[in-house]
């Protein structure tokens, strides 16, 4: 680091106030010792990788003290393993944590660039697919923000999901190599790597003892390099970090078979090892893609284990006591190999006796559930466990038959409730439940809104919540405040912060404070007057993204999440048509102009969800061309959703569509960040939903649908979705428009499997049941929107009470319930 960077991050850690020449002299020395240009020829890229080297050097300062601090105290840490961890962009971010952001802001004007500009140039992490990895991003801010001694483990992914392109209105997949370019953020550390064995089989020897010592071997060995991110707080020094594996082979290129001309046989083993980190979540349709996938969890929890126990006992510590020092937290069940790894390091290399190594996973180990979706609770088949991972599959079996074994001693004689908290699923062939696994092994078991994880103990679990009474708990999702408001809602932050000081910010329970300025009219002005710019904002980027001219002064209906049948965006399709057959019918018809807006990314092998896509795609294409209905109606889905791109639509958005099936959404986080923004919620009593309505009131919510109790009743009385259609004119109406090859003339046929599902395949997630409902509920919404005062207060209200919601509130439960984690200062 150049002196003048010396100087810039100890300025900052007295707290001082930066200097903007120093900050200026700063990035011009990364342009040229660090990319080896000038101003003169720097691009817009350049200029943001210099910026970013800035502030990383600031973060930098911070995090090596708080290392020291934490090796001094030798402090219990929480390790957070999960298999995504969806960042976006860390710059703006960054600034704000590093306390710089007006300095370096004004140091690019006076350095002659566009600040935005510069700021668009970084792409976005891609680690995550949704609103797991999107929450894995949160929980880290606030566990720095609050002092918090952590660690996050995941995995270096070369490419993230994949780059959503339509074409003709179909998604098209493309490779998303976001370190292509590299990654400023990431700092390599080659001298912690991890040998983690695959593949292989089980030696069945004796011990000099007499003992039996099954021996783990013909393994092939890849090797783990870990990069780690500085995690900065918000308002104090610490910067905690998350650590991410990039996987590589250990074996030398066979340079006699590549200079026999043999190329791709003597590089084969590194193309082996290195697809481990190469792409989030291989489509695992094919067996190859679900062997690659138990790779890559039990890979990252493999390497991340040896070094949580490298980094315990480099601080003088002893297994005696592990449990004092370590918990890890598992984000699902992707890491749950990870209870079966700890024992056959403990048990197998450690020599402990089964009970003794037992008894310190159970105390590590805590897991989170996050759905309740039978096909989203992992299962593996044992012939694919036993060919990757041949010794945990004899662990897992033992771990099994111990278990059940306290269970007949609990119920004796009752196969029913053996068979239902087996861990190894009976069948051709079996199959090894990791959910199941996992509330076993762990400590604690939470769900993550206070419906879901009730559903967990009565639907879901209720036997495992009969045998280990007091393990289920619920910490509700939350969001990261400086994330979702401070960074991308810069007006609306100011005009909060005018008010009520920024201690919000820090403190979101402050924000309740413009409460009582929801019935204010010049608040009222204000504040809309900001929603407005912020929907000019999402104008221009649809016009540009989607070549579709939208007005800001039209309603800005917003659905962006993970597209999933058990979401509905097909039913929000169906209210759409219905809007735009009366529309037709009658031109004239009194009501205000909607932009419907949608971001969602399909999973590659989902060819209903991708069937929607291309619905929405086709309607969209059709109405926005459309002078017969005046531009009251247009509808616009926004191609490659990322986290970037929802820091746009979110402050923009009016109203937030949080409309999945009762009873199968975990929380939702993105009614979260929609509601904090100012956008007022239409949705159904799932997830968080309920909660935000206990917070915000009834008065500033719109709810629609069955409850989970009536869900369960009418499935169990039988659904019949044909009695709907045929009773609902309207809705048979705009079920047979999309089946027809109305919207689709040049590709007949294409959205027939939309209807049928409907129809013909027993609508399973209730489409047709809620639409009337639905329709409802979007009309008084649209009445409510035409009260420009009742409409202010509402979008006022959502903002002021859902400070219940910050990812803080969450991890300070995680963190005295679970954790039992005490913030450290230096």
């Amino acid at each position: 680091m150049s002196n003048t960077l010396v100087d810039t991050a100890t300025s900052l850690e007295k707290n001082d106030a930066l200097s903007v020449e120093s900050i200026k002299k700063a990035i011009t020395d990364h342009l040229k010792f660090t990319l080896a240009r000038v101003p003169e020829t720097a691009t817009p890229h350049d200029w943001m990788i210099a910026t970013s080297q800035v502030v990383q050097d600031l973060l930098v300062e911070r995090f090596l003290k708080t290392m020291h601090v934490h090796r001094e105290k030798n402090v219990r840490r929480a390790y957070y393993l999960s298999l995504e961890f969806l960042m976006g962009r860390m710059l703006t971010n960054n600034m704000y944590s590093g306390n710089c952001f007006d300095e370096i802001k004004q140091a690019l004007e006076e350095l002659g660039q566009d600040f935005d500009t510069v700021i668009d140039e970084e792409y976005d992490m891609a680690l995550g697919n949704g609103g797991l990895g999107r929450l894995a991003a949160c929980f880290l801010d606030s566990m720095a923000t609050l002092d918090l001694p952590t660690v996050g483990y995941g995995i270096r992914y070369e490419f993230g999901l994949f780059r959503q392109e339509f074409v003709k209105g179909h998604q098209i997949e493309h490779p998303d190599g976001w370190i292509k370019y590299g990654n400023v953020w990431d700092i390599c550390h080659p001298e912690y790597v991890q040998h983690i064995k695959l593949y292989g089989e089980v030696e069945n020897v004796f011990d000099d003892a007499g003992h039996y010592k099954p021996r783990w071997v013909n393994a092939r060995t890849v090797l783990g390099i870990p990069y780690d991110i500085p995690i900065a707080g918000y308002g104090t020094e610490t910067v905690n970090f998350l650590r991410l594996w990039k996987s590589e082979t250990d074996e030398d290129l066979d340079l006699h078979l590549f200079n026999e001309g043999g190329y791709v046989d003597a590089v084969q083993s590194k193309v082996q090892s290195e697809s481990i980190s190469k792409v989030l979540y291989p489509n695992d349709k094919t067996e190859n893609g679900k062997e690659l996938r138990l790779c890559q969890q039990y890979f990252f929890v493999a390497c991340s284990l040896r070094d949580i126990i490298r980094r315990h006992q480099s601080a003088g510590n002893g297994w005696a006591n592990f449990s004092e020092k370590v918990v890890v937290q598992l984000n699902d069940t992707h890491p749950a190999i990870a209870v079966v790894e700890l024992m056959r390091i403990l048990h197998d290399e450690e020599s402990m006796t089964w009970d003794e190594a037992w008894e310190i996973v159970q105390s590590v180990f805590a897991y989170t559930n996050h759905t309740l979706l039978p096909e989203a609770l992992e299962r593996w088949s044992v012939p694919l466990m036993g060919r990757v991972l041949p010794r945990h599959l004899q662990l897992i079996f033992e771990i099994n038959r111990r278990h059940l074994q306290e269970v007949e001693k609990k119920w004796s004689g009752d196969d029913a409730k053996q068979k239902r908290l087996s861990i190894i699923e009976e069948g051709h062939p079996q199959m090894v439940r990791m959910a199941h696994l996992s509330v076993v092994a762990s400590f604690s078991v939470n769900g993550v809104a206070a419906i879901h994880s009730e559903l967990i103990k009565s639907n879901l679990f209720p036997v495992f919540n009969e045998f280990f009474p007091g393990r289920f708990n619920n910490k509700t999702n939350g969001i990261t405040p400086r994330r979702w408001l401070r960074a991308c809602n810069p007006l609306l932050s100011e005009l909060i912060t005018s008010k009520i000081g920024e201690g919000w910010v820090k403190d979101l329970h402050q924000i309740r404070g413009i409460a009582e300025f929801a019935d204010d009219a010049k608040f009222q002005k204000d504040f809309m007057a900001i929603k407005h710019e912020n929907k000019k904002e999402l104008a221009a980027i649809i016009k540009a993204d989607c070549d579709v001219e939208v007005s800001p002064d039209a309603i800005f209906d917003v659905q962006i999440k993970r597209l999933h049948e058990y979401k509905r965006q097909h039913l929000n399709l169906l209210y759409i048509l219905t809007l735009y057959k009366r529309l037709l019918d009658n031109p004239d018809l009194d009501v205000p102009p909607r932009v419907f807006v949608f971001g969602a990314k399909a999973a590659p092998g989902y060819e209903l969800a991708k069937t929607i896509i291309k619905a929405i795609n086709a309607t969209a294409d059709k109405i926005n061309n459309d002078e017969r209905i005046k531009g009251k109606l247009k509808v616009a889905f926004l191609p490659n959703y990322r986290v970037s791109l929802a820091s746009k639509i979110i402050p923009a958005a009016d109203v937030s569509e949080q409309i999945s099936t009762a009873g199968k959404e975990a929380s939702g986080t993105g009614n979260m960040k929609l509601a904090l923004n100012g956008a007022v919620t239409v949705g159904t009593l799932d997830g968080a939903n309920i909660e935000i309505a206990e917070e915000v009131g009834d008065d500033n919510i719109f709810i629609f649908g069955l409850t989970v109790e009536e869900v369960e009743a009418l499935w169990a009385k039988g659904y019949n979705p044909r009695e709907y259609y045929e009773a609902n004119e309207e809705l048979k109406m705009v079920v047979d428009w999309i089946g027809s090859n109305y919207f689709t003339p040049d590709e007949p046929g294409v959205l027939h499997a939309l209807q049928a599902s409907l129809l013909d395949h027993g609508d399973p997630y209730l489409v047709l049941a809620d639409y009337a409902d639905y329709c409802r509920a979007q009309d008084e919404l649209g009445e409510a929107y035409g009260d420009k005062e009742r409409w202010a207060k509402m979008a006022i209200l959502n903002t002021a009470l859902v400070d219940k919601f910050s990812s803080d509130r969450t991890i300070s439960e995680y963190a005295k319930d679970i954790w039992k984690l005490d913030p450290v200062t230096g």
